[in-house]
Order: structure tokens, then sequence, then C-alpha cells
């Protein structure tokens, strides 16, 4: 849609933080007033509106998109998205290894076990690693370990851990980056280790390169929006 309003900015509301262009206040696709818990956060998303140019591109707004996110979805069915996001523990990225090549196999060994050691000695989800491409079940206690710390974030927070998941394939990943363990970009680089390889070997395609620099900028924008949120 084209740009209608001529400024945008943030101000207290009952609640929080509302955004408003102009003086008219931003609402959600569910017709609920955009309000967020902190300042901060409530300056950065009236600076996506604000840099918006003739036209209103949603794809480059994320941080309202995770709020629109928090009110609508989360906040109506928090512990279903919970136990969506928990269940990534299920086929988690890190505990699938290859038999060969053996350098590949190293690579995945060297970024992934210290996490999969972290992630049992601090959340108590204790996984298991096999190697193929078959599902292994994993210990149903592991899942609830994972369910339980995924269920302590806060509506607004859990919004943007549910895409930061999504973009790296990985709750541990996802859990990691957001508690300090590790930052973004090392996120990013352990959840694409079999795609740099590849790379390496047999050249990039463009497509999929494409492809993943649009998590990758999710990604970040997750990350932020959760800093934002404890800001």
């Amino acid at each position: 849609m084209k740009r209608f309003y001529k400024g945008a900015r943030s101000a207290p509301v009952e609640g929080g933080f509302g955004v408003f262009l102009d003086d008219r206040p931003v609402m959600t696709p569910g017709k609920r007033v955009l309000t967020v818990p902190r300042a901060a956060l409530g300056d950065a998303i009236a600076g996506e509106w604000s840099a918006q140019e003739e036209t209103v591109d949603p794809m480059s707004m994320p941080l309202t998109r995770f709020a629109n996110t928090a009110l609508d979805i989360v906040g109506e069915r928090r512990d279903e998205v919970a136990a969506e996001i928990a269940g990534y523990g299920e086929t988690d990225l890190v505990c699938y290894r290859v038999e060969r090549p053996d350098e590949l196999r190293r690579r995945q060994e060297a970024a992934w076990d210290p996490l999969v050691d972290w992630i049992a000695e601090a959340h108590g989800a204790r996984l298991e690693i096999t190697t193929g491409l078959i599902p292994a079940p994993q210990p149903p206690e592991a899942v609830e370990a994972l369910c339980a710390r995924v269920t302590a974030f806060d509506d607004f927070a859990l919004a943007a851990f549910q895409r930061a998941t999504g973009a790296l394939g990985s709750v541990v990943l996802a859990l990691a980056m957001t508690t300090g363990r590790i930052d973004a970009k090392d996120a990013w680089a352990a959840s694409t280790i079999d795609e740099s390889y590849q790379a390496e070997r047999w050249g990039e395609d463009g497509e999929a390169r494409d492809a993943r620099e649009v998590l990758r900028f999710e990604l970040l924008a997750a990350d932020r929006f959760i800093r934002l949120c404890r800001s």
C-alpha cells in the first residue's frame, strides 16, 4: 500500500508503548492497538514505519510483524506455540550427524557437541545424537524440559523466538543465542555448516543463497527484537 502518513513516533499508552502514524495508533491485523512493553522497542518499530518510502512493505518491517504475532496469535494460544517450538527438539538439527565425509562430521561435532552438552546441563534437556536422516525419538523428559524453558518467555519474546527457531531449524541453537551462550552470527554459522561445506566444494546455488539470506535477515531481526524486549 502507498504510504499515507507523514511521520511515525512511539509514545506511552495504557499497558506500555504505542506506535502512532501522525496521530493515529497502529493497529494489528487482528484490530488490536499495537502496544509493546518497552520504550526502546516502540521506538524501533516507529523507526521501521518512518523508513518506508512511497509504499509500505511489510516484509521490510520484521519488528512490527513480530509485535503483531505476539498480540494476535501468541497471546491467544501461547501454550500451543510453545509446544510447537519445543517440538523442534524432537528432530533438532544439532542431533543429526553425517557419517561421511569425515571433515563435515568433524565440523558438526566441533560446533554442536558443546551446545548439546550445554542444553543438558543448563536446562535439563538431554538429547540423543544420531547419524543419517531417519528421525530418532528423543526422551520425552528432554522435550518437556525444552517446552518448560520456552514457556518462560513472555508473549513478545516468544513470537520472535518462534521465528528464530524456524530460521535456524533448531531450538537448541535458538536458546543458545537468546540466552547469550552464542551470538546470532555464530548461531547462523552453526545452522548452515552443511550448506557452507557443500558450497566450498561444489559452488553456491544462487536461489539457495537468496533463500538463506532471507532466513538470516529474519534471524537477526528476531535477535534484535528479543534484545529490545529486555532493554
